[in-house]
This record gives C-alpha cells, sequence and structure tokens, in this order.
C-alpha cells in the first residue's frame, strides 16, 4: 500500500466555509441596530424633538382651551394631546430622509448598496428605526402631562402609541423614497416636504376643528389619512377603543405603512449610488 505524496508547492485545502444564509429579518436587524447606534450614543436628538410638542402644549392649548374649549366638548386635553403626538410622529419622520441624503454625499449608501445586506432589509430596517423615538418622546409627553390634568385611557394610549408608530413607518419610507428621488439635491427634497406636510397636517383637524371650515376643506379632509389617525387618537384616550373611529384609524395607518414601505423598497430596489 502506497501513501499518497504531495507535489512539491501543494498545500492541504479546507473546505470553504459555507457562508451565512441571509434572510430578511436577520438583514433588518442588522440595518435597525446600525441606525440606532447613534440616538443610543448621543440621545440630544430625541430630547430636542420633545421642545416642539411641548412648546405647543405649553401655549396653544391653554389658548385653545379659552377659545374653543366648549365646541369641542369634554376635556380639552383628550382632544388636544393626541393631536400633538400626531404632529410630532409626522415631522419627525417626514425630514428622516435628510439622514440618507447625508449617506448620498458621503458614499455611505453606496456601500451599503454593495454589501450582502438586502437593499429590502436597508429600507425596512431604516422605517422600524423610526418607531423608538416616536414611541419615547411621546411617552415623555404624556408624562408631562399627567401633572397638568391629562387622564387618557390606559389602553387606548398605549393603541395610540403603536398605530403613531405604524403610521411613521410609513411616512418614514415615503421620505426615505423622496430623497432617493432627488439624491443629492438636498433643497429640492425640503421643498417637497415642506410643501406637504403643513396642508396635510392642517387639513387633518390637528388644531383646530373642520367641521367650521368651508365645505372644499372638508371634502379634501375626508381623503386624508392623517385625519382618521388624529380621529382614532383622541377617540382612544376617552376609552372609545372599540368604535369605528377608532378601527378607520388602524386602516389608516397601515394603509400608509403598506404604501410607504412599496415604494420605498421599489426605490432602492433601483438605487444605483
Amino acid at each position: 500500500m502506497s501513501a499518497a505524496t504531495l507535489s512539491p508547492g501543494s498545500a492541504p485545502t479546507t473546505p470553504a466555509r459555507p457562508l451565512p444564509r441571509r434572510s430578511l429579518v436577520r438583514d433588518t436587524r442588522i440595518v435597525l441596530l446600525r441606525e440606532l447606534a447613534p440616538v443610543v450614543r448621543d440621545p440630544f436628538s430625541l430630547v430636542f424633538g420633545l421642545i416642539q410638542p411641548l412648546v405647543f402644549l405649553g401655549l396653544f392649548g391653554p389658548l385653545l382651551a379659552g377659545s374653543a374649549g366648549g365646541s369641542l366638548g369634554g376635556d380639552v386635553w383628550l382632544w388636544f394631546v393626541p393631536a400633538v403626538l400626531a404632529m410630532t410622529t409626522l415631522f419627525g419622520t417626514s425630514v428622516t430622509g435628510s439622514n440618507l441624503q447625508l449617506d448620498l454625499t458621503s458614499g455611505v449608501h453606496e456601500r451599503m448598496l454593495v454589501t450582502p445586506l438586502s437593499r429590502s432589509a436597508q429600507l425596512v430596517g431604516r422605517a422600524l428605526k423610526e418607531m423608538v423615538p416616536i414611541v419615547a418622546q411621546s411617552a415623555v409627553v404624556l408624562l408631562v402631562m399627567l401633572p397638568f390634568g391629562l387622564r387618557p385611557d390606559p389602553v387606548g394610549a398605549v393603541l395610540t402609541l403603536l398605530q403613531l408608530a405604524v403610521l411613521g413607518i410609513g411616512v418614514g419610507s415615503l421620505s426615505y423614497a423622496l430623497a432617493l428621488a432627488v439624491r443629492k439635491q438636498e433643497w429640492m427634497f425640503w421643498v417637497v416636504q415642506q410643501t406637504v406636510l403643513f396642508p396635510v397636517m392642517l387639513l387633518s383637524g390637528m388644531l383646530l376643528p373642520l367641521e367650521s371650515g368651508p365645505a372644499w376643506m372638508r371634502a379634501v379632509s375626508a381623503v386624508n389619512p392623517l385625519r382618521y389617525v388624529v380621529d382614532s387618537g383622541r377617540a382612544a384616550f376617552a376609552g372609545d377603543i372599540l368604535s369605528t373611529t377608532v378601527a378607520w384609524g388602524w386602516l389608516a395607518a397601515v394603509a400608509t405603512a403598506a404604501v410607504g414601505l412599496t415604494i420605498g423598497v421599489r426605490a432602492i430596489l433601483r438605487s444605483t449610488d
């Protein structure tokens, strides 16, 4: 029996280690943790994001109670606080595309595209990241308002926060899609964002009741998803969590998330740089 011999210069080879199996859930978790890392290291952005809602509650709330409190019926805070939470969600998530523009300018986005991470996971992970600051800021607002007389239904408040998180995923995805559409033209992103943001906000009945507005305004607001989310939050805070108003709010939030994720994923799949 002869022993196996190796030719000069050759070396025994070891079988290649199989690459880890990719999955959308695993890739999404990696992207989510990457996006959350700066927030954890420097939570100043979360604190700064609380300034606007607290100013609205501290200055606009008493004016609303004095001028329109009687027409709103019941507790003014139960009417106004859910609207401020929705406003915080809208403002916070609609600007997230600007972060992607920074990645486009610095070349980070291009490097992310050539990684083994799924492009869909890159968008979904970024969108899910928006849930954390939304829920954290909204919880702080609720705690701050408790000494001032806010008494929401506990279950309704939790459901409202979850609903706003779902809405934020959709709005954030649309913001990322906008950033990819305008690429490195930062001014164009802000023009479109501001042009859409304020009409959507005002036509949701967020700051003042729409019932006394002109007919055309009420008609336009009927196709505004944010209006149903705002109305849902008010009903849930009042304890009417099984009402059709809350159901319509969930439908609007889920539909916004579905449309946003669909458009966002398609945009990043077509992204080349």
